[in-house]
């Protein structure tokens, strides 16, 4: 695969992943943050489904790999998107697309905490407490009209959820033989079902203003930037290695941010800007000052679906 096409899907991956927050913001308008929770984890796990059977292959054997698909849907998936439903509320699209961008933090806060980050370096230190400055900045807690509520913890919540669950699937699930279509429809599913657990809090609602643009809204929510891009995530892995992949995140804030503003018409707080530069900042030492594992990690086969 050539370095243009590479790029070509690394930025269509983060356009995509980045108007996640666009489009449950446009959600929010209609339904509650249960039911946008909800109806992007069923729609996206029956657009994997259908992707899935349409190539030949098959969800799993039930059996020990299926008890960590669940876990990993709970941290990867249903936790994290019932956050960021209930952070939008009161959080813009872009802000949320920022937050989102500290999960290579907690990742290494929680590598240091479990003891598999072992002789943190200085310069991943200075990138890890100048990624969490850059947090303190979006937050602004000395200004009365920053974003600090529970919808912004909420948010940050979900990044560290997200943190989570990539560790796991990293330990369980990724590099098991298991192709990767039929892992990502899997997990999607269990989302599901784990996510309509929460139905008697607020899912029962009626839904607001259904019409077309709110259905084109959940869609696109559901199938493109929820199964879609959760696959198109795994393949980007597989075939060119977690380092391309991980080069989404530092477009995700980018992208939310100009989407917010064109689209939704969302103050560019500078606050919020400096935030987003030190975050990235701190993300950056935090990547390319990481060592690489003694013996390598499995990738998923390219041909794995």
């Amino acid at each position: 695969m050539s370095r243009l096409r590479t790029w070509t899907q690394v930025g269509g991956l983060a356009l995509l992943w980045g108007s996640t927050f666009l489009w449950i913001d446009r959600a929010l308008e209609a339904m509650t943050p249960v039911q946008v929770t909800l109806s992007r984890c069923a729609l996206g796990s029956a657009a994997l489904l259908v992707a899935c059977f349409a190539s030949g292959r098959r969800l799993p054997p039930w059996g020990a790999t299926w008890g960590h698909i669940v876990v990993a849907a709970f941290f990867c998936n249903a936790l994290p998107f019932a956050l960021f439903s209930l952070g939008q509320q009161t959080v813009d699209s872009g802000v949320a697309g920022v937050l989102n961008a500290t999960t290579p933090l907690w990742a290494a806060l929680i590598g240091v905490v479990a003891g598999t980050e072992r002789g943190l370096r200085p310069v991943r230190l200075l990138g890890l407490l100048l990624g969490f400055a850059g947090v303190v900045l979006i937050f602004a807690p000395w200004r009365s009209t920053g974003p600090v509520g529970g919808g912004a913890l909420a948010i940050v919540a979900a990044a560290a959820s997200y943190a989570v669950g990539f560790a796991y699937m990293g330990r369980h699930l990724v590099g098991k033989g298991v192709p990767t279509i039929s892992l990502a429809a899997a997990q999607l599913v269990a989302a599901t079902a784990l996510t309509a657990l929460l139905l008697p809090a607020g899912g029962l609602a009626p839904v607001v203003r259904v019409g077309t643009q709110t259905l084109i809204v959940v869609v696109i929510l559901g199938v493109v930037a929820t199964g879609a891009t959760f696959y198109l995530t795994y393949r980007i892995i597989a075939a060119e290695g977690a380092t391309n992949a991980a080069a989404v995140g530092y477009l995700l804030p980018v992208v939310s941010v100009a989407l917010g503003v064109v689209v939704l018409g969302e103050g560019l707080n500078p606050w919020i800007v400096a935030g987003m530069v030190v975050v990235l900042g701190g993300v950056g030492l935090i990547r390319r000052h990481q060592r690489p594992p003694s013996t390598p990690a499995p990738a998923p086969a390219a041909t794995s679906g």
